[in-house]
């Protein structure tokens, strides 16, 4: 790969990073114009209790200065500290984080791998009975929203069979430890995780699908079978390998979105993750938090699409122009 090209993508990373960082200093001052004198109306506080409120959170001078010190404090890894809570923002998104990228990460490598052997048999197979039922079942899960999907998981295997817990990380006031802890927290996440994984594994599906169907058509797989290969191995050695190439992209690009979270499934599971944190945080309007969350999955987003060019550089060096 050459050193221009990894420069190139890196330097245009950190570019789009600092748009970000800009764009969201003036996107949250703006849709709340005053989120102290909204968050406290009502309270009874006096006008000095609100101002002193306003120079805890850097509210108190003018758009440029809050812009510097929100860049320094940025810098140093410091995002402020929550309105609701008082508690720094890295420490809320820290306790969030691991949550969502359990259930989220989770689901999604299920459904990558579940999509893609699904997108492989029906690509290969086309126009067969596993591929319509396959791609019927994948675009009913793809169009269907995920939050349904977990309704109605959640009514059946909860409420009317009583099978699973109703939502949350672990039971409430239990003091198990060890693997006994383990296996309640799976508990729990079985049917969230499930939600997710059956609305992810559609667009894998989709995509696999259709980058097989263009590999079968290459003369290269029927130079393969004049040379005596076996249906089974022209697919596993030669077929798969290059209609991965989409999906790596796809796939990647969801590992990024794992730090956005899930909102509607971590709401109707109560799941204390990334997605809940959002929706309290807009519910404050809390926007210190909303801020350190934008940027933290922006970010995350960044350097899951540097991750797909870099992958690609070494997959296919034509990318490179090599």
């Amino acid at each position: 790969m050459r050193p221009r090209f990894v420069l190139g993508k890196v330097a245009g990373a950190l570019g789009t990073l600092a748009f970000v960082l800009v764009f969201n200093f003036f996107l949250f001052r703006v849709v709340t114009d005053d989120p102290i004198g909204k968050l406290f109306r009502g309270r009874n506080l006096t006008p000095d209790q609100i101002e002193a409120k306003r120079q805890q959170f850097d509210l108190d001078g003018s758009r440029w200065e809050q812009f510097w010190a929100y860049i320094t404090q940025t810098l140093k890894g410091n995002l402020g500290d929550s309105i609701l809570s008082g508690r720094p923002v890295t420490t809320e998104i820290g306790e969030a984080i691991w949550p969502t990228v359990f259930l989220v990460g989770t689901a999604t490598v299920l459904s990558m791998l579940i999509g893609v052997w699904l997108g492989i048999r029906a690509g290969w197979k086309r126009r067969s009975g596993f591929d319509v039922g396959s791609t019927t079942f994948s675009m009913v899960m793809y169009s269907v929203p995920d939050f349904w999907i977990g309704m109605l998981l959640l009514a059946l295997f909860s409420i009317q069979l009583d099978l699973l817990p109703t939502g949350g990380f672990e039971t409430a006031g239990s003091t198990a430890t060890g693997l006994a802890a383990l296996w309640d927290q799976f508990g729990h996440m079985v049917l969230p995780c499930a939600t997710l994984a059956l609305a992810y594994i559609g667009e894998y599906m989709i995509v696999m699908r259709s980058s097989m169907l263009d590999t079968v058509r290459e003369d290269y797989l029927q130079l393969a079978r004049a040379k005596g290969l076996r249906d089974v191995d022209v697919r596993r050695k030669h077929a798969v390998p290059n209609a991965l190439l989409p999906v790596v992209s796809l796939g990647a690009l969801s590992f990024g979105y794992i730090l956005s979270g899930a909102i509607a499934v971590e709401a109707i599971f109560s799941w204390p993750g990334i997605g809940q944190a959002t929706q309290e945080a807009i519910r404050g309007p809390d926007f210190p938090m909303l801020q350190g969350l934008f940027l933290v999955i922006s970010a995350s987003l960044i350097v899951a699409n540097l991750a797909v060019d870099l992958a690609y550089g070494v997959l296919d060096p034509r990318v490179t122009g090599r």
